[in-house]
């Protein structure tokens, strides 16, 4: 009996194929926006969290940071750096952790015979590669001996390597910073683009006291990396890392920490649970034409029972019982929706297909989220469907009989 409800269903909605196409645009386009935004949005937070996992996910970072006063309105004191004996005091505190590395970054031009470039200048030790799980495509990182003496060696990003080296093999070639050469002794392997468009290839990277010597001439450290050694918590780590950096850089009762520390993980989980709230949000508004496409149906099931009501008639005349009839127009509401569901879903992977290769973002496939909109398309026809049905169930025969 149902699969008869279903051939009839469809030989009705295939008599008016255009006005049957219109009612589904509803469902359609509900449908595909939902899916798109849902693919785009989960492409983007993908992008978003390799990016800074390529920074280090199992990171820590110590930074200074404006110290806020609350005795006068808008009081606030300049950043004031670390020094080399803070990088020396976690080296101390926390021998069992990943790593502790100073960092300390400038702007400058690398020239190599008549090629040159602007570029970033990082003064670092070695440890710092091993935390932002950085490897070299060629050469070898500092030594021990060249970080105590601050020897005039370098490594460079694959972008610089490129840009003054034009493929050939810089190692064992000096490039000049200012007055300075420095001997390349690797490369390091590509890791693409990272956040507010700085390129991380784009780097050249220098032992730590040779930078404090002959590039920022003084003692000041911008940044210390803290790395998380295997199954070493980063929380219970952070919190002892600021438990330290308190005691070293007190500030008077009532003002702010001069110092802030971030968590990799925590940035990325942020991330993770801002773009998906955005997405659902998103999503919510584009399930609202559903609402519009379910009404849609509704409107026009209630015109075809109208149009109907004499074949319903005849229909009760010879045997059919007012189930019978209720079935039948639920399941033409329901074979509009899933179509407009089916419908729908293409269109909803193949426009994020485009707008992600524009994009240059992953295209992400939620298999449930897919399921759960052609679910929800079939839930709407009968949700929608149901009082026209309900209505043709409940026509008196012989009134039926006699409608024109």
């Amino acid at each position: 009996m149902f699969l008869q409800a279903v051939l009839l269903s469809f030989r009705t909605l295939l008599r008016n194929k255009l006005r049957s196409c219109l009612t589904v645009l509803g469902i359609v386009i509900g449908v595909g926006a939902v899916i798109a935004v849902v693919v785009i949005g989960q492409g983007a937070s993908k992008k978003l969290t390799n990016e800074i996992s390529s920074l280090g996910s199992k990171m820590i970072m110590i930074y200074p940071d404006e110290e806020n006063g609350v005795g006068f309105a808008g009081e606030t004191s300049n950043l004031i750096p670390f020094k080399n004996s803070d990088v020396e005091a976690l080296k101390s505190e926390f021998p069992e952790c990943g790593g502790v590395a100073p960092v300390a970054e400038a702007a400058a031009v690398a020239v190599y015979g008549n090629n040159n470039c602007r570029t970033s200048v990082t003064g670092t030790e070695t440890s710092y590669f091993f935390i932002r799980n950085w490897q070299v495509k060629s050469g070898r990182f500092f030594n021990q001996r060249e970080e105590k003496v601050g020897k005039s060696v370098c490594i460079i990003g694959e972008k610089v390597s490129k840009n003054l080296f034009k493929g050939a093999d810089p190692l064992g070639y000096s490039i000049r910073i200012d007055r300075f050469a420095y001997q390349v002794i690797g490369v390091l392997k590509s890791k693409g683009g990272s956040l507010a468009g700085k390129e991380q290839d784009d780097v050249v990277l220098v032992p730590f006291k040779l930078f404090q010597r002959r590039i920022s001439g003084s003692k000041d450290v911008d940044m210390i990396l803290v790395g998380c050694s295997p199954g070493q918590d980063s929380s219970t780590l952070k919190r002892q890392l600021k438990q330290v950096m308190l005691e070293r850089r007190p500030v008077p009762p009532g003002h702010g920490n001069n110092f802030a520390i971030e968590d990799m993980k925590e940035i990325i989980k942020t991330v993770k649970k801002q773009t998906g709230t955005f997405t659902t949000f998103i999503s919510a508004i584009a399930a609202i034409s559903l609402l519009v496409g379910g009404i849609g149906i509704m409107n026009i099931m209630l015109v075809s029972v109208t149009e109907r009501t004499r074949e319903i008639g005849i229909r009760m005349a010879v045997g059919a019982q007012e189930r019978d009839i209720l079935v039948q127009f639920l399941v033409e509401a329901v074979v509009l929706s899933l179509f407009g569901g089916l419908l729908g879903i293409a269109l909803g992977l193949i426009v994020p297909m485009f707008v992600c290769g524009y994009m240059d973002i992953p295209f992400v496939v939620d298999i449930r989220i897919i399921s759960i909109s052609f679910l929800f398309s079939g839930l709407v026809g009968v949700v929608f469907g149901y009082f026209p049905a309900r209505r043709a169930a409940r026509m008196n025969p012989i009134d039926a009989l006699r409608h024109e």
